[in-house]
């Protein structure tokens, strides 16, 4: 016998009665295709002059679109004079809808965008652009534009449901490049196990431009994902939305499995009541199945008068709801959880909860030590960790500046970086607070003897794509471009499920040493870690970050230091005996013993490859990080040979400090190259 379902309270029969509504209103429109959904568009800055030959170039192109919309690819281009267009509908949209949608586009694009001589209209079955530059096999990260779905996910479910939104993604953006339809489009559906009563259902959508290569469409979709932790994490959905690729989660099914499969998004559910007990589904699966077999005259006599009564309900209940008092914020970041950080209040704690939370910085909570100052655990009355770190030294900047450089700064967000929640400038005391992430750091478990078995090369292998997802976040993902400079094994810490968080990155700006004093031009780094045109010549790129990417991924590998091997025979260091074993066909002898037994040895040879495509001498040889994620995602993607990598022995740091010596006597070498201190850097500022 089944169980009753729960009684609703009042609130709950104003959301079924709701849905009622925009139920009745979809009956009612049964039979007929829907319209296309507007999504967002974009206007240039430049315009073109009424009857000019430009615009008549433009007329051409879209009719051209639009009597192309009908090719079951769902994508083409077209060019006339100067202007290039194309059009890219949903891979699932059948020919009727895609032709539907780029005729709706084609025009109103021109009437959100008159005159304007580049312009890009997206809804959700299709989007359309044109521009006066050549667009065509053309990878374009901008002009774009995240959407968050404006309901959030329960706290309680937060954590694991954006691991299970990155994961399926990362799986996506791989499985779009070998899409064996060729559109560069595919779907997932994953069971969300939810703690609720019922679980829910994932659904995602990836997809470029069928003209893009396969390189070009991997990259589109990794600045993509790297856009929804700054616009999405928490909600049940969210999209971003780029000229040459866009992506999709949602809790409820936004798009075709087959062309006959309407669905219906569902409500999130009252806590303890069970599917089958919720109305809305019911009714659903009445009106699109034919369950009770009723007519559709029946069903909107019953409809349209619940509907209006639950629209005068809703009034009411929301005047009510308008008149209670509003609660006060509180200083704890919990409360700007999924807001946008804009201003310096929202991230500025009083120094006394902050000396509450560590017991006055008590050397029982103390946790580490930085090139910047120690670093304290705390605890916040409501229960949150923290940690803290109490800078130390003079400071080169005032506290205007302090301040701003920090808001930028904790605007980046992802999760492979430690997350900065905010500062304390009181007095004498300049305090960084950022999340506690509790495994420590990675050498404390990769060069420790008992520790390191704890370390399978599925972790490691983790490890190391979360630290490249990590740094290519940096580099090219977030809205501030940082070089990080000091990646080593002690900056990359490890939560509670061995996840990596990269730390100290993008403070360098803040932390900046005062420049008139006389050690500006020393270059101070971690040896072994520095590529030799940073130690020799104080040059930094990108391509920096690459070679220190490239030894902790060795380190990894091996679970050796790479300054370990300066006083060893094998070789005078990491690199070169890598290298060494790699000339003689013997990589796997680069591997740490404990994990030889367990792990893809095809996978870890790829990763050696990998490691020493990173740190080969010439910059301009190594890979970016982009390309760098592509490896580690796809197997398919084949893998240059390495040339012969910069051999960072003692003997350089002899070269080094010569170099030191030369630069203090050139005025103009000091002022062109900015030196920092261990533990920075560099922030460039500009927008993404």
């Amino acid at each position: 016998m089944n169980e009753p379902c729960p009684k609703m309270t009042s609130f709950k029969f104003l959301i079924f009665l709701s849905s009622l509504f925009v139920i009745s209103l979809l009956s009612l429109a049964g039979g007929n295709e829907a319209a296309p959904t507007y999504s967002y568009h974009f206007c240039s800055v430049t315009y073109f002059t009424d009857n000019s030959t430009y615009q008549s170039n433009l007329d051409l192109v879209l009719s051209s679109l639009s009597s192309n919309a009908t090719l079951v690819t769902g994508f083409s281009n077209a060019s006339a004079g100067e202007v290039s267009g194309l059009f890219l509908c949903r891979g699932d949209v059948n020919t009727r809808v895609c032709q539907d949608c780029v005729a709706k586009a084609a025009k109103e694009i021109l009437q959100r965008c008159p005159f304007q001589i580049g312009a890009i209209i997206w809804y959700d079955e299709c989007l359309l652009r044109y521009s006066n530059e050549s667009i065509f096999s053309t990878i374009n990260y901008g002009p774009g534009q995240p959407l968050p779905n404006p309901q959030s996910i329960q706290e309680a479910e937060r954590e694991r449901f954006i691991r299970l939104m990155d994961s399926t993604l990362e799986s996506l953006a791989t499985r779009a490049l070998n899409s064996v339809t060729g559109k560069k489009f595919v779907t997932e559906e994953v069971e969300f196990n939810s703690s609720l009563a019922v679980s829910q259902t994932l659904y995602s959508l990836v997809q470029c431009t069928p003209d893009l290569s396969v390189s070009d469409c991997y990259k589109c979709l990794r600045v993509a994902i790297g856009t929804l932790p700054s616009c999405c994490d928490g909600r049940q959905g969210g999209r971003v939305l780029l000229p040459s690729c866009n992506i999709r989660f949602e809790v409820y099914p936004f798009y075709n499995f087959t062309p006959a499969s309407p669905a219906f998004p569902p409500l999130p559910l009252p806590p303890g009541m069970k599917r089958d007990c919720d109305p809305l589904h019911y009714l659903s699966r009445l009106l699109v199945n034919g369950g009770s077999k009723m007519s559709s005259l029946k069903i909107v006599t019953i409809v349209i008068p619940i509907a209006v009564i639950s629209v005068v309900l809703f009034f009411i209940t929301y005047s009510f709801l308008r008149r209670r008092p509003k609660k006060k914020h509180y200083t704890s970041s919990e409360e700007n959880v999924g807001v946008e950080i804009t201003t310096i209040e929202s991230l500025q704690f009083d120094l006394d909860i902050i000396e509450a939370a560590t017991d006055k910085f008590s050397d029982d909570n103390k946790i580490g030590e930085g090139g910047f100052g120690a670093v304290y655990k705390g605890i916040f009355s409501n229960g949150q960790q923290i940690a803290v770190k109490r800078l130390s030294g003079r400071h080169g900047q005032g506290a205007a500046e302090f301040k701003n450089e920090v808001v930028l700064i904790a605007k980046l967000n992802h999760r492979n970086l430690v997350k900065l929640l905010g500062f304390c400038d009181e007095g004498k005391e300049k305090l960084l607070v950022y999340e506690y992430v509790p495994n420590k750091s990675l050498d404390y478990f990769l060069f420790d003897l008992v520790n390191r078995r704890q370390l399978n090369w599925s972790i490691r292998y983790k490890i190391i794509g979360g630290i490249a997802r990590g740094i290519l976040y940096l580099h090219e993902d977030s809205r501030i471009r940082i070089i990080h400079r000091d990646l080593k094994v002690s900056n990359i810490l490890l939560d509670d499920s061995m996840n990596p968080k990269i730390s100290d990155f993008g403070l360098a700006r803040i932390f900046v040493v005062d420049q008139t004093q006389g050690n500006t031009s020393k270059i101070v780094g971690t040896n072994g870690y520095m590529p030799p045109e940073y130690v020799i010549h104080g040059r930094y790129s990108v391509k920096s970050d690459v070679f220190s990417f490239g030894v902790l991924m060795l380190e990894i590998i091996s679970g050796k230091k790479n300054s370990s091997f300066y006083q060893s025979e094998l070789a005078e260091d990491l690199l070169s005996y890598a290298w060494k074993q790699w000339r003689s066909g013997t990589p796997l002898e680069l591997l740490d013993p404990t994990v030889r037994h367990s792990c893809s040895r095809n996978e870890v040879v790829r990763c050696i490859q990998m490691g020493l495509l990173c740190v080969q001498e010439d910059p301009a040889n190594r890979p970016t990080m982009a390309t760098i994620v592509l490896m580690l995602n796809s197997h398919s993607v084949t893998l240059p040979l390495p040339k012969q990598p910069a051999f960072l022995h003692p003997k350089m740091e002899d070269l080094r400090n010569m170099k030191t010596k030369e630069a203090a006597h050139d005025d103009s070498t000091t002022q062109s190259i900015p030196y920092s201190v261990d533990d920075a850097s560099i922030t460039q500022i500009h927008p993404r």
